[in-house]
């Protein structure tokens, strides 16, 4: 998933670490040096999809303008989830 907005320095990255980790997701977000912000997700596509469906609303903060979802396959193995920087 990307999302672009106001997504930068409002706490983004933390609020979907937490969440990921309360429906027990592995991957990572990143902020994007455009100023958009990425998740991969790992799981339990149902999990996956609230992930994504809180990520398009974002902290309080954050003001998301679009997103974009696209379904991949991964070769790299997640054991966690991480906040990358």
């Amino acid at each position: 998933m990307r999302i672009y907005g106001r997504v930068q320095m409002v706490m983004f990255r933390d609020f979907v670490r937490r969440g990921a980790g309360r429906l027990e997701l592995a991957g990572y977000v990143k902020n994007l040096p455009d100023g958009s912000l990425e998740i991969i997700a790992r799981g339990d596509k149902d999990k996956v999809r609230e992930l994504f469906e809180r990520a398009k609303r974002g902290p309080v903060f954050a003001c998301v303008d679009k997103y974009e979802m696209d379904t991949i396959s991964l070769a790299e193995e997640f054991r966690d989830f991480k906040i990358l920087y």
